[in-house]
């Protein structure tokens, strides 16, 4: 490797540490001259994290990384970029394999790496190694990280469920460690799930191709935003659905809000983008896992905000909006998405209508929506 040649970076993530470890390993011994960095955050409780740099002969080095505000993940972040780029000052090396620990999501240690690899490092790729049998137990698991073991912070909230669905959802090439356990239902919850992945076996020789393959952190993060995500479609294959729900009316908060529940629980996974009466100018983010859901308030819509303001939106955003533009409402709408074995599509799409504003309650305009109960104020705007 000359001076000026950057040192290409993976990053293999995932919740399925015996998939992600037969990845790395399968990566060690076919791309010559690689080398994988891992750092393990299960000793954050002793205040360290402890580093380790190995190639296809073995462990090369170890050592350790202080906490950082008493969060594994910050230690991780400060020491990632330096030990990257020790490596690829050395020379030696044609391909450094992040193997991410169990609960680490792959978005913001691609997007550390992009900002700050300099002249020395760059993102290759980020896979998500994957038992396709293990998708939907742990997409079904409600479990908090604290109680696996799994938090990498004292702070962390997150649960199993969410954690995988972002982990899988975010990677371009997905690796299958596939086993006689999957079915036709495993690989069907799969492929709805993320239909855009580029499905890689281990043992194949397509692993290390898709290692160089390239990485846009850019259109990455855009992908994720609930404004312009690329959401799953309709489809409906070995008793696994998923259910497209649009609608332009906006949601009755109260009736939304007695329904969250079971919403949340009508399918192992949804997401989307929602309305509500009450914020009409405000674009509100739909994320459920494992029985829990996540609403946050994901900014304006575009509709709302003035033509001179337009030219501050990223481009994708403004694609995605003028796609899906209504005459009356611009880009305000329900789209939301569910998949799951077995799915009630036509109870779910009766419960659904029956939480948006009835045709009387939808002309009182919105000066009477803003006065409808604000029943999401507690999720949204929580007292500290």
């Amino acid at each position: 490797m000359t001076a000026k040649t950057r040192l290409p970076v993976l990053l293999v993530g995932g919740l399925h540490s015996e998939a992600r470890e037969q990845v790395v390993l399968r990566l060690l011994h076919t791309v010559r001259g690689s080398v994988a960095l891992h750092h393990d955050l299960s000793t954050a409780a002793d205040g360290t994290v402890r580093r380790t740099v190995r190639d296809a002969s073995g462990e090369l080095s170890s050592g350790q990384a202080p906490l950082v505000n008493d969060c594994a993940c910050c230690a991780l972040r400060e020491d990632l970029v330096p030990e990257l780029q020790r490596l690829a000052e050395s020379g030696l090396h044609r391909l450094a394999v992040v193997e991410l620990w169990d609960s680490v999501e792959p978005r913001p240690m691609a997007e550390v790496i992009a900002a700050h690899g300099g002249e020395s490092l760059t993102l290759s790729n980020v896979l998500t190694a994957v038992d396709p049998a293990l998708v939907l137990p742990y997409l079904s698991n409600g479990d908090d990280l604290a109680e696996a073991g799994l938090a990498a912070a004292a702070t962390d909230q997150r649960t199993i469920a969410d954690t995988w669905a972002r982990q899988l959802e975010y990677a371009p090439v997905l690796a299958l460690a596939d086993g006689e356990e999957a079915d036709d239902e495993d690989r069907a919850v799969l492929a709805q799930l993320h239909p855009t992945a580029r499905h890689v076996p281990v043992a194949s020789r397509q692993l290390a191709e898709a290692a160089f393959a390239g990485f846009d952190v850019e259109a990455a993060a855009a992908a994720q935003h609930p404004a312009c995500a690329l959401l799953p479609q309709e489809a409906e294959e070995s008793g696994v659905a998923t259910f497209v729900w649009h609608r332009r009316r906006p949601f009755h908060p109260e009736r939304l809000y007695q329904a969250l529940e079971d919403l949340a629980c009508a399918a192992v996974r949804s997401r989307g983008r929602f309305w509500l009466a009450d914020r009409p100018d405000t674009l509100l983010s739909w994320d459920a896992a494992g029985g829990a859901l996540c609403v946050e308030n994901a900014g304006p819509w575009l509709a709302s905000l003035p033509d001179a303001a337009w030219d501050m939106i990223p481009p994708m955003r403004r694609a995605a909006a003028a796609l899906d533009w209504h005459p009356e409402h611009g880009d305000c709408c329900q789209h939301l998405v569910f998949t799951a074995p077995g799915l009630d599509r036509e109870g779910l799409e009766r419960l659904l209508d029956s939480c948006l504003l009835t045709e009387g309650e939808f002309a009182a305009g919105r000066e009477a929506w803003k006065r409808l109960l604000a029943s999401f104020d507690a999720l949204l705007d929580p007292v500290s």
